[in-house]
């Protein structure tokens, strides 16, 4: 019997719940996940692969619930939830029973959830393995010497989730899966200036040190309360390419149609609400994540279906 999936009264609630927990976390994201006013079978879709990208990204973190439930469910021993590595390749290999492994059904429900989805849909392995081995290189690789080797990480950990959305809703084409490469290591950069604090408290520094080299910014001072003029430099220019990554991919708006436009529409919207609230902070990121307010996303997903050339 695999873990987590007895018959006894009440399991498959509780398993219920424990994934709807890591699927909760879609509120606190800059861009909708998967807004009602899609079709019923996109949003299952998106759920399904936002609850898979939510819980790699939460094993890579560290950000598990307590208690070992996720390692059960994996089929490791509770204490194995630290050991990030080992519940990776436990991840991976439920992963494999996705995609018709030979040891059964998977084992965590977001991976149950989401197996009728690869299988309507005709998903392949590849993006999903991309956000395991982003996460692999969380655990190996704390710093990025060049933007170039940021961006080789951002392949793996944001465009993957671009393109299976393009996948979900048949829209694959290879300039759209290029645009929406784009838009995704924007959304990734973005998030990463939001987030500089709490990414310093994992030993982690997202800002390439070719760049803090030129602006003359050390690792202490991002351990400040608040950025100094060099700091707030910095953000503003790693902020700047992350509006150029966007510019280049919101002609993907334009080449969709209806309910897709709006969705695509989301995401670029999102990505410029939350560099402008990172410039509204004045470029000052230190003292938490400056969040777009609700009021803002709308503006900005507006001025992105007024402005996206149409094609087609």
């Amino acid at each position: 019997m695999t873990p987590g999936h007895g018959n006894r009264p009440g399991a498959t609630d509780a398993l219920d719940r424990h994934a709807r927990a890591t699927l909760d976390k879609a509120a606190a994201e800059n861009f909708p996940v998967a807004p009602a006013f899609l079709p019923r079978a996109w949003r299952a879709g998106l759920t399904a692969v936002y609850g898979y990208a939510r819980l790699v990204d939460d094993i890579g973190d560290g950000d598990l619930a307590p208690g070992g439930r996720d390692a059960v469910l994996l089929g490791l021993d509770p204490a194995a939830t630290d050991d990030r590595l080992a519940m990776l390749d436990a991840f991976e290999a439920d992963l494999a029973r996705v995609f018709g492994g030979t040891d059964g059904p998977p084992r965590h429900p977001l991976l149950l959830a989401l197996q009728p989805v690869v299988r309507d849909h005709g998903l392949t392995p590849e993006p999903f393995l991309g956000l395991i081995e982003a996460n692999r290189q969380d655990q190996k690789v704390a710093r990025y010497e060049t933007y170039a080797d940021l961006l080789a990480y951002c392949e793996l950990s944001a465009n993957p989730v671009g393109r299976l959305v393009l996948s979900l809703t048949g829209t694959s084409t290879p300039e759209r899966i290029r645009r929406s490469d784009a838009v995704c290591t924007a959304l990734q950069i973005a998030e990463h200036l939001q987030d500089v604090t709490e990414d310093l408290g994992r030993d982690r520094i997202y800002l390439p040190a070719q760049d803090m080299r030129r602006f003359h910014v050390a690792e202490n001072d991002l351990r400040a309360p608040s950025a100094g003029a060099s700091v707030r430099a910095l953000v503003a220019f790693e902020a700047e390419r992350a509006r150029e990554l966007l510019n280049e991919g919101t002609p993907l708006v334009g080449s969709v149609h209806g309910r897709l436009r709006l969705l695509l529409a989301g995401f670029v919207g999102g990505g410029r609400a939350a560099l402008r609230a990172v410039s509204d902070a004045g470029f000052d990121v230190l003292p938490g994540p400056p969040k777009p307010t609700r009021s803002g996303l709308l503006r900005e997903v507006a001025a992105v279906l007024r402005t996206a050339p149409r094609k087609g």
